[in-house]
């Protein structure tokens, strides 16, 4: 089976959403775009897992489902989380109206890819369907937010044996006791903290008078230099090294 991207394939696109005319309107939005193809729909969890059932092994399987979060008979987490078990290949972000921890946290333990708000601006939200079909997470500005405060809101785990300090980043360690790459820059810094108020990389660029591709590699420089993975873990580094307060 072909990957997303090869040959020119788009990325195939799974709606599930209760509302018949928001699962209309999004098909119309992201078929504008060459990149993606919307490959079905459904009205709730039940008949997203029949969906991808009937096309499991056909052209028609989806690279993302966009999932809504409050959905009769079964709502997103829940199909999230079998989706996860049976669909590993689909990647799975939440798409919503609701902000509420439940939602956030529950979609995001289910195994979400992502967290976004049906307010996203369309040129957003097809970056966020591109990004999750190469594995990568996506977290609109709400989520974001709500997911670094719980970090700082959360006792800090005290550690099962004393552990040596790790190398400092602009003063703070990394998270779970991560070794930081080296130190972050004043620039770097105030990316890192931006980022962990739910940034996008446009927002970045605007807030700081640069270029969308300057950020873009400020980012990136720093995910290297803190050893992490995406801007989820960097979000989350912020909250607990203190940067962002």
């Amino acid at each position: 089976m072909s990957t997303p991207g090869e040959e020119g394939r788009p990325v195939r696109v799974l709606l599930v959403d209760d509302q018949v005319l928001m699962r209309q309107g999004l098909a119309k939005l992201l078929e504008i775009e060459e990149a993606v193809e919307v490959v079905g729909g459904a009205a709730d969890g039940v008949e997203a897992l029949e969906a991808l059932a009937s096309a499991s092994g056909t052209g028609a399987y989806p690279d993302v489902a966009l999932v809504d979060a409050r959905m009769p008979r079964m709502d997103g987490v829940e199909l999230i989380a079998h989706m996860v078990r049976d669909h590993p290949a689909v990647a799975p972000v939440v798409l919503t109206t609701f902000d509420d921890d439940d939602f956030i946290f529950g979609g995001l333990r289910a195994g979400a890819k992502g967290y976004l708000l049906k307010d996203t601006p369309p040129e957003e939200l097809v970056a966020a369907v591109l990004r999750a079909s190469r594995g990568e997470t996506v977290l609109g500005a709400a989520a974001a937010e709500r997911l670094v405060a719980g970090v700082r809101a959360a006792p800090p785990e005290a550690p099962a044996e004393p552990e040596p300090p790790a190398p400092e980043a602009s003063g703070r360690g990394a998270p779970g006791g991560q070794a930081a790459g080296g130190a972050l820059s004043e620039r770097e810094a105030e990316v890192a903290r931006l980022i962990g108020e739910g940034a996008t990389n446009r927002q970045i660029a605007r807030r700081l008078f640069i270029t969308e591709g300057t950020a873009k590699n400020h980012v990136s420089s720093i995910l290297r230099k803190l050893d992490l993975r995406d801007r989820t873990q960097l979000a989350v580094w912020v909250g607990r090294s203190g940067l962002g307060s």
